[in-house]
């Protein structure tokens, strides 16, 4: 049966592509809500907020995964087997940004600006897997967008 209420934000897909936007998506909205602290180590909360994240986080995970965890009662073990199952998204993700960053060249763009587009893309990218790009890696595209031209 289709979740008939409207979610915040796309829910995690039993494959995973999309963990880490869910990742931050979810710790935003949990935060907002004030049970940010929840998916913490050594929390203490009480069990009424506990369940609200249970809630909170059901309701954004594929039915499937809904059924796979099923009995998982404490939001934090819940997060933890999610992360211990997704987690290699992120260097998945990472080593193709990585490569694209390498292989970027502005000679491969009709325009500068789709070139910057790209650059702050993969940039994003990069944040988006707890990385980050130098500045002297962003000089060194800098110069050589400026030398093209």
């Amino acid at each position: 049966m289709a979740n008939l209420a409207e979610l915040d934000f796309v829910a995690l897909d039993i494959i995973g592509k999309n963990y880490l936007t869910w990742v931050l998506d979810t710790k935003i909205h949990l935060q907002a809500g004030n049970l940010g602290d929840i998916i913490r180590e050594e929390n203490i909360s009480s069990s009424q907020d506990r369940a609200k994240t249970m809630i909170f986080i059901h309701r954004h995970l594929d039915e499937g995964l809904k059924s796979e965890y099923l009995m998982v009662e404490d939001p934090l073990a819940l997060w933890k087997a999610l992360r211990n199952k997704y987690n290699h998204q992120t260097r998945v993700i990472l080593l193709r940004t990585r490569y694209e960053c390498t292989h970027l060249r502005i000679q491969d763009f009709k325009l500068v600006v789709e070139y910057n587009s790209a650059l702050f893309r993969i940039t994003s990218q990069m944040k988006l897997c707890w990385d980050t790009i130098t500045e002297e890696d962003m000089l060194e595209k800098d110069f050589q967008r400026i030398s093209c031209l």
